[in-house]
């Protein structure tokens, strides 16, 4: 009998659901953008409302292209923009407050205060998180702190915390379900990944309410029944999972030493470290990668802020392009050698910098610069950043013999080959860069017995394309030095402020 699995991947700028069959393979797809909101310098916003009715018409789209689709889905995975922080009422599952996005700043000088408190050692140990504006506990104290009587509400019971998936959980389920899994947990700053649960002193220390927390399952798990009346579509949902942990599960990196790189809205790379937390001397992350039957695999992660969200730059901002599909045309144009560098610190610096205070710029601007070449340079960004972080998980002992990617991003093979140069590292694209979607669709298929094992799962990866470097290390580091020499310019300049 055919079998379907809905995998619904709430991003950062639009909800998409998606359906896979039982060999893993891709057979439906429906998205929809929505609207960002930046009400301040450094505030990034999203309605939730919008998110939930985005996430509701695409699921109901995406059933309508596959004629037996509505028979035949069995299990539904969510896969979810991580740190992004909705607070809600119990009673109502109205949001109280706009869902502060991961990019967000607002909480900067709270975070710096809170490491002038010489508590940056204990978070780390307890968490393998750096106390930054971009994870989660922040924003909820931030909530609970600016929305009149939130505070007292929370403490009552009567509010509920979640990141995105743990929001959509709950309006699927009608509010019977208030959950997450461990690796959405493990990105807020309230989760010893140690003990694999909430800690009662980060609790206190960032001042969030235990009321208001939702239970953590494993990412492949039972976590509730969608109604029927919302879609269409009455069926287990049986995997939560974070968006950059769902990647490394789509690109079958379940053994240790594995590594993925994933290009959406911002560049996440992702390194298994099977059982053992890695704790990074180099400002990367120690996080969970997934939590299967009760047992956690951890990695080893570096966070880049802006990928594709520059490209989006580029388009909507500066209506330099129209589509993203031109940019690769345009680099072709161009060429490596490009004196044109932009630091897309537009939300601050990601890993290993973690300056939230940055702020982008533009270097190597001439009379002959062209739309061209300022393109061609935010491709570049993405890849320069990528080897920033490879570079510090190098430095952490990790031994890098290929890279897999993923994300909307790698449809260009522009950037692929220039990543596989400037890395000096081969890097392989899978069949299915939507990766992702896959990643939850496994994780809800082995909870619903459609997928036998990992073991199995692995075996369905399909390798697209192998891009070998093709620049000597000289030339690849010529380039590589001008971007940082860009970056350490945009951090000075930012101290100097």
């Amino acid at each position: 009998m055919t079998q379907y699995i809905l995998s619904i991947d709430q991003g950062t700028t639009s909800s998409r659901a998606l359906l896979f069959n039982a060999q893993g393979r891709h057979v439906a797809t429906a998205q929809q953008e929505f609207r960002q909101y930046f009400p301040q310098d450094g505030w990034v916003e999203h309605d939730p409302e919008e998110i939930w009715s985005s996430t509701l018409s695409v699921c109901k789209e995406v059933l309508t292209k596959v004629p037996d689709a509505m028979q035949h889905t069995v299990s539904i995975g969510i896969t979810n923009q991580r740190e992004t922080t909705v607070v809600w009422e119990r009673s109502t599952g109205k949001p109280i407050y706009p869902a502060i996005v991961w990019q967000d700043r607002r909480t900067s000088e709270q975070c710096e205060s809170y490491k002038s408190e010489g508590i940056e050692k204990m978070v780390a140990a307890k968490t393998g998180l750096l106390i930054d504006p971009y994870f989660s506990a922040s924003k909820v104290a931030w909530i609970l702190d600016h929305v009149e009587g939130a505070r007292a509400r929370a403490e009552q019971g009567e509010l509920a915390f979640g990141t995105i998936d743990c929001f959509l959980l709950w309006r699927l389920t009608g509010g019977t379900s208030h959950a997450t899994d461990a690796t959405n947990a493990s990105r807020t700053s309230l989760f010893n990944i140690h003990c694999q649960d909430w800690d009662d002193e980060l609790l206190s220390t960032f001042r969030v309410p235990k009321a208001v927390l939702p239970e953590v399952k494993n990412s492949s798990d039972d976590f509730g029944h969608c109604l029927g009346e919302l879609f269409g579509l009455s069926c287990p949902v049986q995997a939560l999972i974070g968006d950059q942990q769902a990647a490394l599960v789509g690109q079958a990196g379940f053994e240790p030493g594995m590594i993925k790189s994933t290009y959406g809205t911002g560049c996440f790379a992702i390194l298994n470290t099977g059982d053992q937390v890695l704790e990074s001397e180099n400002r990367l992350l120690s996080t969970v990668a997934y939590r299967i039957d009760g047992k956690t695999t951890y990695a080893l992660e570096g966070s880049i802020f802006v990928a594709g969200a520059a490209i989006q730059w580029l388009r909507d901002g500066l209506r330099f392009i129209h589509d993203a599909s031109e940019t690769e045309n345009l680099a072709t144009e161009v060429g490596y050698n490009n004196s044109v560098y932009l630091v897309p610190a537009f939300t601050g610096l990601g890993a290993p910098y973690w300056d939230p205070n940055a702020r982008g710029a533009l270097f190597g601007l001439t009379r002959d610069t062209g739309i061209a070449e300022i393109v061609t340079a935010g491709l570049q960004s993405v890849c320069y950043q990528t080897r920033d972080l490879l570079a510090a998980m190098q430095k952490d002992g990790a031994e890098l013999k290929h890279l897999r990617v993923d994300g909307g991003m790698v449809v260009n093979d522009w950037v692929v080959q220039f990543l596989a140069d400037v890395l000096g590292l081969p890097v392989d694209r899978p069949e299915i860069v939507e990766t992702t979607a896959l990643g939850a669709a496994y994780l809800a298929g082995l909870r619903a017995g459609v997928f036998e094992s990992l073991s199995s799962i692995a075996q369905m990866w399909r390798l697209d394309q192998r891009f070998e470097p093709t620049l000597s290390s000289e030339q690849a580091d010529a380039l590589y030095s001008g971007w940082t020499n860009a970056v350490n310019r945009v951090i000075s300049h930012d101290k100097q402020t």
